[in-house]
Formats: C-alpha cells, structure tokens, sequence
C-alpha cells in the first residue's frame, strides 16, 4: 500500500536523480558541445544553430518538467505533512 511517506519519499529521490540527470546533460552540452553536434548534424542533417536551439529547448523543457512533476508535488506533501 502506498502511504504518504513512501509518495514523499519517492518524489524527493525522483526529484533528486532527474536533477542530477539533468546536471550532467547542461554539462556535457557545454564541454561536449562540438562533438555532440557533429554526431546530430550528420544523424538528423540539422545546421549547428537549429542543434543549439534543440539543446536549449530541451533543458529548458525537462527542468520545467522536473519542477512541475517532482519539486512542487514534494515541497507541497512535505508542507501538509
């Protein structure tokens, strides 16, 4: 059975794990950006600036996701607990 506990629990580990996934993607896309592009742009034959919009959609939209979905869902639980 699934207790307020066990969601809180599971919300803040998912919280953290989706932060840290999300850590190491913006840290890669920063340091690895010029490989990263070269293997999209011959896979997807996308320019170097239509990727770099990609890229930043993306972390924008997965952190927005994270808060949404985790952070918000956690902090409210842990205030009516």
């Amino acid at each position: 059975m699934l207790t307020l506990e066990t969601l809180i629990e599971f919300l803040g580990w998912s919280t953290l794990i989706n932060f840290t996934f999300l850590l190491m993607t913006t840290l890669a896309i920063m340091f690895l950006r010029e490989p990263i592009i070269k293997i999209h742009a011959e896979l997807f034959n996308l320019n170097k600036e239509d990727l770099s919009r990609a890229y930043f959609n993306y972390v924008a939209l997965y952190k927005i996701l994270i808060i949404v979905f985790n952070l918000v869902p956690y902090i409210a639980l842990k205030i009516i607990v």
